[in-house]
């Protein structure tokens, strides 16, 4: 796989390339080609550029790779997904999933790579849309807002994977771009609060576009980020302030059933926070795979990322039967909301728990064919209203209003009936924990949790979950009686035993990078 660090990713940006020479004739303007300085002339080359950065969000080929593959992968490194598929070479997610130092792991070195691609994207539209002659300057100064917002977001996404990381916060040149080192994490966590903060003032309302915009950045999107930045820094007060206003903007609400969430019929709902937008289109290829990517061999499907029994116990212990229903499919069992789909074979041979996650799922009627292309039309939903909920509810706790956090964890437990809880103190903590883990299971949020939360032992949570000594992997190794798992072991059930505490709350600067930087990135401790 081709290579692209943050040191060439100076070299090209958004394919518009211009070349300079001191021969004459390479000097005249090439007829027919777009660069830099003749692009952005027009308020629809501008809105042209700002919709090419979203693509960055799965990448610029999309599909599973790289950026769905990393997503995956941070679940299998946590309590919630297994590796998976035991019938194909595991050497694209071991590393990562099992601990085993993955510095190495080309899953790692894309992620980097295209998330530094993407900011070098939004940075290329943010100096083009600013010189732009354009005349509607409410236009122009919303696309300047989408720049940042998702410049912010590709920031966030690699500050809590890997922390100290570069700042980008221009279109460098590859002599500026030498020598360049990581910043300090709070100085990051700053550039991420001032981009959001801008974008917040001149974004349109969620309302305010019509639907031919749908999926673009809003004001409640950002300040739903805002709200999680400061989450994540343990700024309570300034979260649960940010959450709020999410909330009584009138602008989101839960779906009815929690059978609609990831049904590709409510794409764009009222649910919807933030989603990354795929069509169903076979010529361009334009769609997701990760449905494919994680769906049962015996389905056209790869079956990478696959439930653990630990989390479907999790559902089970708290009687939460509506959302396990939507979330796990076993082997041989129906499966929810597919009448042409027979009971569904997931051969406990290939597939080391023998079950799916069924929130990617696509029907029989929706797949487009053939089904393991990237042609599915099933938005991913990075960010969505039950999770505001649950993070508000989290910042409410831990500054002081039990009664707020009560009163949101609840709202989310009521749409799958579950009782209210009345908890308080530890007890009303951990069951927003808990609540987070069943509602958001296999959206790729678990590992972030779990690295964040402090435990009463003055651990990460994380810490008392892997390691020879975590919970996961005693249950797996030395509890569980689950027939499928214990009984294939082509993966291992000690996943989690390689987890260090002093070394895997992070993951490692990709070694390529430590490399090209000629010693200005320094590896992150004990890898």
């Amino acid at each position: 796989m081709k290579t692209i660090n943050i040191f060439k990713v100076a070299l090209v940006t958004l394919g518009l390339i211009q070349l300079t020479s001191c021969e004459k004739f390479l000097d005249q303007p090439v007829l027919g080609t777009q660069t830099q300085d003749n692009y952005y002339k027009t308020a629809s080359e501008c809105e042209a550029s700002i919709n090419g950065c979203y693509q960055s969000l799965f990448g610029e080929s999309g599909g599973w790779w790289p950026i769905a593959a990393f997503y995956v992968a941070t679940d299998m490194a946590s309590d919630d997904l297994w590796m998976g598929n035991t019938s194909q070479d595991p050497a694209t997610f071991l590393r990562t999933a099992h601990y085993m130092n993955p510095k190495y792991d080309a899953v790692i070195q894309a992620f980097w790579e295209h998330r530094y691609k993407g900011i070098q994207r939004t940075n290329t539209a943010l100096s083009g849309i600013s010189g732009s002659p354009m005349q509607n300057e409410d236009d122009k100064k919303r696309m300047l807002a989408e720049a940042k917002f998702l410049r912010a977001f590709f920031h966030f996404d690699l500050l809590i994977n890997f922390g100290d990381i570069p700042i980008m916060d221009k279109v460098y040149l590859p002599e500026e771009v030498q020598g360049k080192s990581r910043d300090k994490i709070e100085d990051v966590y700053a550039f991420i609060e001032k981009d959001l903060e801008e974008a917040i003032e001149f974004l349109p309302l969620r309302s305010e576009y019509d639907l031919s915009q749908r999926g673009k950045a809003t004001k409640g999107a950002a300040m739903a980020y805002l709200g999680k930045v400061y989450l994540f820094q343990q700024k309570y007060v300034e979260a649960k302030d940010m959450f709020m206003k999410v909330i009584n903007s009138g602008e989101y609400g839960l779906l009815a059933d929690f059978s609609q969430v990831w049904n590709l019929h409510y794409d764009n709902s009222i649910e919807g926070i933030f989603e990354g937008q795929f069509m169903e289109d076979t010529q361009y290829r334009l769609g997701t795979q990760i449905p494919v990517l994680t769906g049962s061999r015996d389905d056209s499907g790869w079956s990478w990322g696959l439930p653990t029994s630990n989390l479907e116990k999790a559902f089970l212990d708290e009687g939460d039967m509506e959302r396990l229903k939507w979330s796990i499919v076993k082997d041989g069992e129906d499966v929810p909301g597919d009448d042409d789909q027979d009971a569904l074979p997931i051969s406990p041979g290939s597939h080391k728990s023998a079950r799916i996650n069924r929130k990617f799922y696509i029907p029989q009627v929706d797949r487009n064919m053939p089904y393991n292309n990237p042609t599915h039309a099933l938005n991913h939903r990075f960010m969505r209203y039950a999770d505001v909920l649950l993070m508000c509810a989290e910042a409410s706790y831990h500054s002081g209003d039990e009664g707020t956090a009560k009163l949101y964890l609840n709202q989310v437990r009521q749409r799958v009936y579950l009782d209210d809880v009345t908890a308080s103190g530890t007890e009303l903590r951990d069951a927003i924990r808990k609540e987070r883990r069943l509602e958001l299971a296999m959206e790729f949020h678990r590992l972030e949790d779990i690295r964040r939360w402090d435990d009463d032992n003055g651990k990460k949570a994380i810490c008392n979950i892997m390691g020879p000594n975590g919970s996961f992997v005693k249950y797996n190794t030395e509890t569980s009686e689950d027939k499928y798992e214990r009984d294939n072991q082509i993966e291992s059930s000690n996943k989690g035993t390689f987890f260090q505490e002093n070394r895997d709350l992070l993951f490692p600067i990709p070694y390529i990078e430590i490399q090209i930087s000629n010693g200005a990135i320094q590896q992150n401790p004990n890898f």
